[in-house]
């Protein structure tokens, strides 16, 4: 344990002194990019030297200085994401037991996985009709599973699943406190709006390239560049809800001497909810709009048979598989939704 604990102080201090390096480094390529800049640009205006900016070759170095210094924690981030997807993932297809996560061998009788695939749906359902108050949805979510099972994807749906359930938590875990910051500091959204804009209108493929450098293939590069690709959206709908709370409200709150945290707590929170779960529903939908994305870097789910289908030009498997993909993504929609009262 002594040496555990040892190793795990080490290794923080190790994190701390190469962030403090790495800030070093950068403001030092600064300077000398700004000097070489300022040489640079009268030369090129006057059209005496055909050399562009480096854009790309930065971009490169840069990812590379990440990997030589930082790879120990990118590894910890993709083992750390793993775990919580493969337990995800094993919660939705098997009951608990001896191999849980790696798949089991033998099962009882009265606790099988096509048995605790029901019990699923069944939880499914419950919550469907606990969050709207009404067995129309429950019945869609239960004819929507049926017919994922009738159609032999809900291993795939359940690794899709998982993907988004994951990409959610992170994305509204981190998205919603700095909306919320956003909202109270306006300067702050100010500066992260074009880092926003940028999220969302980079292409894809541009940032799959350094994060499969960094992760690998497999599930965790395809949660990661769907959480870059998706986080904007509970940011800006947090930032919308919290700012668009009735100044009457906050005046009142304020002169009953309720404290900041109270205002929040009390008044911008509970009217800012239908924009917060209006983001959730975004994450979601953006979520599932990705998943075939992150079948091109090895991530399991529905993306991937859409994948061999148009590697193979097979109609029947496309649709298949796109139709399911809608259907989750209509019974995640009308499970969650949420109309201001």
């Amino acid at each position: 344990m002594f040496s555990a604990l040892k190793a795990a102080i080490g290794t923080l201090l190790y994190g701390i002194g190469w962030c403090v390096q790495a800030v070093i480094d950068l403001l030092v390529w600064f300077v000398h990019g700004l000097i070489w800049f300022v040489q640079w640009l009268p030369e090129r205006l006057l059209g005496r030297t055909s050399e562009s900016l480096p854009v790309g070759k930065d971009a490169a170095e840069g990812f590379k200085y990440l990997q030589d210094g930082a790879q120990t924690f990118f590894d910890w981030l993709s083992d750390s994401l793993q775990t919580i997807i493969d337990v995800i993932l094993a919660a939705l297809l098997r009951p608990p037991g001896t191999n849980w996560l790696s798949g089991r061998r033998f099962d009882p009788w009265y606790w099988s996985e096509q048995t605790h695939q029901l019990l699923v749906i069944a939880l499914f359902v419950l919550l469907a009709f606990v969050l709207q108050r009404s067995w129309k949805i429950a019945a869609l979510v239960l004819v929507g599973f049926l017919f994922i099972i009738d159609q032999g994807y809900y291993a795939a749906t359940a690794q899709t699943l998982t993907l988004v359930l994951t990409a959610c938590v992170v994305c509204m875990g981190v998205g919603v406190p700095i909306g919320i910051a956003a909202a109270h500091r306006p300067r702050l959204y100010q500066a992260i709006a074009p880092i926003l804009d940028l999220m969302q209108t980079l292409p894809t493929f541009v940032y799959l390239i350094p994060v499969i450098g960094l992760f690998g293939l497999g599930m965790v590069p395809g949660l990661i560049a769907t959480v870059v690709f998706v986080m904007p959206a509970p940011i800006r709908m947090a930032h919308l809800g919290i700012t668009g709370t009735p100044p009457a409200l906050i005046e009142a709150a304020q002169a009953f001497g309720g404290t900041k945290r109270q205002t929040l707590w009390k008044v911008e929170l509970p009217s800012a909810y239908p924009q917060i779960m209006a983001g959730l529903t975004q994450t979601i939908m953006l979520s599932l709009s990705m998943v075939v994305i992150a079948g091109l870097v090895g991530a399991n789910g529905l993306g991937v048979p859409v994948v061999r289908a148009l590697n193979t030009v097979n109609t029947a498997l496309g649709f298949e598989s796109g139709l399911i993909i809608v259907v989750v993504a209509i019974m995640l929609d009308r499970m969650l939704r949420v109309t201001r009262k």
